[in-house]
């Protein structure tokens, strides 16, 4: 064959097949805020424990109720006195539910499971924090409402008229500062995240301090001066008299809250961020 009519042939190659793009990777929602405040809710109510502290709620107040019918004279049944003793277990028992609402997931054990699923710990605590709120204010109501009924009977009782000295000024003044009161209970439940501690450091702070201050008040003239910005259950204590509060004694109560309230607050709240849940 002459080098004139040989062909030269370039093979040819196939072209290379498409690599396909990677899946987009799949994103989830994040949980519902809704959601978490129906899971804190069903928390404070699925266990015994909180169960029957819940419960307890109603329970005092329909012993305190009845103990003003039987042991208070005719003339001190009046609304206001079913009103004073109920707010006794009231003080005790909401702070006590706002705490071992976040303890709970560091004595169970139950943090760890709670913050995989959320890992922002700030959503877990904040719906902590509305679901402790609603429960007192929907819990002031109930029990003033048992108060309201025990001074219909209590008058009936003891054959005089019914007296309705509580103006609504003072029940929502008393509904602000159990929920203030509560709030401390949350706070301290953040700071110390131990169950015992934290019940511990209110009765302290609601119990122990009030006399100390009040003998102190008593024989330091410079403090009484100044009582109404440093001490927390003096400026809260305004609000559980039936006369609204003035302006001064408004500033008395954000001075003393800020100070005592949400700084310990930051605070816990910082420690929560940055500790290790076990």
């Amino acid at each position: 064959m002459s080098a004139s009519s040989a062909t030269v042939t370039t093979p040819t190659t196939s072209p290379l097949p498409s690599r396909a793009a990677p899946p987009e990777p799949r994103r989830l929602a994040p949980i519902p805020f809704t959601r978490l405040l129906d899971v804190e809710l069903r928390k404070m109510f699925d266990t015994r424990a909180g169960f029957w502290l819940m419960a307890s709620i109603v329970i005092t107040a329909v012993v305190a109720t009845a103990a003003v019918v039987v042991f208070a004279p005719d003339s001190e049944i009046r609304y206001s006195s079913f009103g004073a003793a109920i707010g006794i277990p009231m003080a005790v028992i909401l702070p006590i539910i706002a705490i071992l609402s976040v303890t709970s997931e560091w004595s169970q054990r139950s943090g760890l499971t709670s913050f995989t699923l959320v890992p922002h710990r700030h959503r877990v605590i904040a719906a902590k924090a509305v679901v402790s709120v609603l429960v007192g204010v929907v819990a002031i109501p109930v029990a003033f409402a048992v108060g309201a009924l025990g001074n219909v009977l209590g008058s009936a009782i003891a054959g005089t008229d019914q007296v309705w000295d509580m103006s609504l000024t003072a029940f929502w003044q008393i509904t602000l500062g159990n929920v203030i009161g509560l709030l401390m209970g949350f706070a301290l439940g953040v700071l110390f995240r131990n169950s015992a501690v934290a019940v511990v450091a209110y009765f302290v702070y609601g119990f122990v301090m009030p006399p100390l201050t009040e003998l102190l008040s008593a024989t330091q003239e410079w403090f009484r001066d100044v009582r109404g910005w440093v001490d927390p259950n003096f400026a809260q204590g305004q609000l559980f008299n039936d006369t609204a509060l003035s302006s001064t004694q408004w500033a008395n109560l954000g001075v003393t809250s800020l100070v005592w309230l949400v700084l310990p607050l930051a605070v816990g709240l910082t420690l929560v961020m940055r500790s290790e849940v076990k």
